[in-house]
């Protein structure tokens, strides 16, 4: 996973006009809303996904 990815909708109103934030890495504002949010990856999940979960028809 890249560390410079750049979300694509603002995760308040879905809007794409965001822009870095002076915050720091990970930082953004959507000019649409006036909101700031900051993002991060935390990791992997050790036991990965159960396709029987995902609530979509049986194969």
């Amino acid at each position: 996973m890249s560390e410079r990815a750049a979300p694509f909708h603002c995760p308040y109103c879905g809007d794409e006009d965001l822009r870095p934030n002076e915050e720091g890495h990970g930082a953004w504002e959507c000019a649409a809303c006036n909101r700031a949010f900051r993002l991060k990856f935390l990791g992997l999940l050790s036991r990965g996904l159960d396709r029987s979960d995902t609530g979509g028809e049986p194969t």
